[in-house]
């Protein structure tokens, strides 16, 4: 019997910035404060099980709870909109079920999943001495307007987003960014909200329609961008039980990334639909190997050197693709974090370099 949770007030299937006053200081106090320990420098100090994080160690996982608290809040905005509620379907709802019957559920189910990534990796880092991440002071933006969203402050912004849709292109090549490679976008959603804004985008099914396309894409964007940085960062970790810890939280992205490829093809296979500009034409029709929608396994591709054999993996893996100062430059060239301070940008770039510069003991 799975365990039961709830986000909405409904009964469902399951499927802290540091702590401690950094955050008054902004984000120069918070590079002191991160900084200024007299430990050794970045992966030069053992960690074993039930022993102290390295300093390496410590910037992965306080990397990966910031990217989990942003994932929690984009998530969450979704999922009070279009994921499993206790009132009548409205129809952003009604435009998932019509990419997947199941399309409410997977948008809670991977809600729950986010908030419990962040939940557990602040909690192991209190559990070993180390500073949380609490980013609740830049709560400050305003979300959907739209019946069942709620009035208050978030991290992230969804209605003026700049999708990247190259991952859909990427998985289906034999090409591997790591080598070089570049690849086009599958589409071009330039500046466009993946939520109802307001009631008045319930009324044309046609327009609501698009915003749920337009979010599915967002969906596979968001998990492939996590399942690349877990794989990164698990080649910095040094400790064993931190190298447990990415990869079985990455694992778990790597499921949603899985899912949210097959819901996305699900929104180009049909007849194709136009709503201010912006057409989701069937990607099948005329056949296009580069953008066939039940190719939803990655391609082999090139891997490790490109006189080997071509193999199904993960990509990218690298720093350069991969790593956490690439996610907040994708994340931000997005649009997620429109009308973020300064300060949050500081505390974000921060974490990430400091995750990036993790490098494994010996």
């Amino acid at each position: 019997m799975e365990k039961q949770a709830r986000i909405t007030g409904d009964p469902l299937n399951r499927r802290s910035f540091m702590r401690g006053g950094l955050v008054a200081g902004g984000a120069a106090a918070m590079g002191v404060g991160l900084l200024s320990s007299n430990r050794p420098a970045f992966g030069q100090d053992s960690d074993d099980r039930g022993r102290d994080l390295s300093r390496g160690d410590s910037a992965i996982l306080r990397f990966l709870a910031a990217a989990e608290l942003i994932e929690a809040d984009l998530w969450t905005q979704y999922a009070e909109l279009g994921g499993v509620t206790g009132s009548a379907m409205n129809a952003y709802q009604t435009a998932f079920t019509n990419l997947d019957g199941d399309g409410m559920q997977y948008i809670t189910s991977n809600t729950l999943d986010e908030v419990s990534h962040s939940d557990f990796l602040n909690a192991y880092l209190e559990s070993k001495g180390a500073d949380p991440v609490n980013l609740d002071a830049f709560r400050q933006l305003q979300g959907s307007k739209a019946t069942g969203a709620k009035n208050i402050g978030r991290l992230t912004n969804l209605m003026h987003l700049t999708v990247d849709t190259s991952w859909y292109t990427r998985y289906r090549s034999t090409t591997n960014p790591d080598f070089g490679a570049t690849f086009p976008q599958a589409l071009n959603i330039n500046n466009r909200s993946a939520i109802p804004v307001t009631d008045a985008d319930f009324d044309n099914s046609t327009h609501i329609q698009a915003i749920a396309d337009i979010a599915a894409f967002h969906f596979g964007s968001i998990e492939q961008g996590g399942t690349s940085l877990y794989a990164a960062m698990s080649q910095k970790a040094s400790g064993a039980e931190v190298l447990e810890i990415t990869l079985g939280i990455g694992g778990s992205e790597i499921a949603h990334f899985l899912e949210w490829v097959d819901f996305a093809g699900n929104a180009v296979q049909g007849p194709p639909i136009t709503d201010q500009g912006l057409t989701f034409p069937n990607f099948n029709n005329p056949p296009n190997p580069q953008l066939q929608t039940n190719l939803i396994f990655p391609i082999p591709c090139e891997f490790i050197n490109p006189n080997l054999p071509k193999c199904a993996v993960i990509r990218p893996l690298t720093d350069q693709n991969a790593g956490a100062v690439a996610a907040v430059k994708s994340l931000t060239g997005s649009g997620l974090f429109m009308g973020q301070s300064k300060q949050f940008f500081g505390t974000l770039q921060q974490l990430a370099i400091e995750a990036d510069e993790a490098r494994r003991s010996s």
